[in-house]
């Protein structure tokens, strides 16, 4: 592989993780902001619609790089059992992640319920959904295109029935992990956007570089037909569930998230590739701290740094708001990554005072 399509193949995933991390902070801002009696317009309503979408790109796309890793491991020869302990560490990473981030809500929100700390959220689910899948690291790359997606499909098609079971046995704790909750993100049916992208990590690694343009196209075929199929099902009179709600555990819904995100997928390796400057991108940017963006904005939506915003504003001052934010965001993103230039330009303004000689040698 050339250090030019391996570059390609970073910055497209980059930027559709950067396209997420934007659609978040919108739908986070008017969520928090808008007053209560503007809710049931047309740009709230879009805005939470559209809204429902980075979490499944976020799911998406750590299940490609849970494949990339898989696929490393294989390469350089590692047994399965070790491969196997790859994985699970990288799940063990994000559980850590997890409660440290719910742990810092809950501290900057005291006095707050204790079971906040307990909360499944999203970094919650990609550790869990981890620790489950990386049996999969068992497997050659190639057979993990095709076990992943039916390992996607049953997840999905199965969240409807474990909706209906009895879980009042089991612990609270434990059960957010797994049961189909609008206010969590548990296994079913989260879970299964983890599993779609290992597919696609996975026959991204196997595809020749000269064939990939060809796959990505019918990738967004493929997305465009899923999506027309699960709304032509969803709007049947009948159904093969006893009970399915189609925002909380529908696999059309699920199906069609992943629709979208094929198509996405596809988009973002054409703009890259063929539409977008050689250079900086400030969607790229995003994507390449999705993570702090994430932690630091839901602090600053939800906290009580912004009290007097919440739920006060019009619809074009929370609009305002959302691109006062992103800005906000992405000067804070590019401060990270870029932090060793800040300083050397806030040197150069007299706002950064030098470290001595002798203080820089550590005397």
């Amino acid at each position: 592989m050339s250090i030019k399509a391996s570059a390609v193949r970073l910055h497209y995933l980059d930027w559709l993780r950067g396209l997420g991390a934007v659609i978040m902070l919108h739908g986070h801002v008017w969520d928090s902001f808008l007053r209560d009696d503007l809710r049931s317009g047309g740009p709230y309503i879009l805005s939470q619609f559209l809204g429902g979408m980075p979490p499944a790109i976020f799911l998406f796309l750590t299940g490609v790089t849970l494949a990339f890793l898989m696929d490393s491991s294989e390469r350089k020869g590692m047994a399965p059992g070790a491969r196997v302990t790859t994985a699970f560490r990288r799940a063990g990473y994000l559980f850590f992640l997890a409660f440290a981030f719910r742990l810092q809500l809950w501290i900057f929100g005291i006095p707050a319920p204790w079971q906040d700390l307990f909360r499944v959220d999203i970094l919650n689910c990609m550790g869990f959904s981890i620790a489950l899948l990386s049996v999969m690291a068992l497997f050659r790359t190639a057979d993990r295109v095709r076990l992943c997606a039916v390992l996607g499909l049953g997840i999905a098609f199965a969240s409807p029935l474990v909706s209906q079971l009895n879980w009042a046995g089991l612990p609270w704790m434990v059960r957010g992990y797994l049961v189909p909750d609008q206010r969590l993100f548990g296994f079913f049916p989260w879970g299964a956007y983890l599993a779609f992208g290992m597919a696609a990590g996975s026959a991204i690694r196997v595809i020749p570089e000269e064939a990939m343009e060809r796959a990505m196209q019918w990738g967004a075929i493929l997305g465009g037909a899923t999506i027309v199929a699960c709304q032509y099902f969803a709007s049947l009179p009948y159904s093969i569930y006893a009970k399915s709600e189609f925002w909380l555990n529908s696999p059309a819904q699920v199906l069609t998230k992943q629709g979208v995100t094929m198509v996405l997928v596809s988009l973002a390796f054409l703009w890259t590739r063929y539409g977008a400057r050689d250079g900086w991108s400030w969607m790229r940017q995003f994507g390449t701290t999705s993570l702090l963006v994430y932690w630091v904005h839901v602090e600053m939506v939800y906290g009580r740094g912004l009290f007097f915003l919440k739920s006060r504003l019009t619809d074009w001052q929370t609009a305002v708001a959302a691109v006062v934010v992103i800005l906000l965001m992405l000067g804070i993103s590019v401060i990270k990554t870029r932090w060793s230039e800040v300083r050397a330009a806030l040197q150069d303004l007299g706002w950064w005072q030098r470290a001595k000689p002798d203080e820089a040698a550590g005397d």
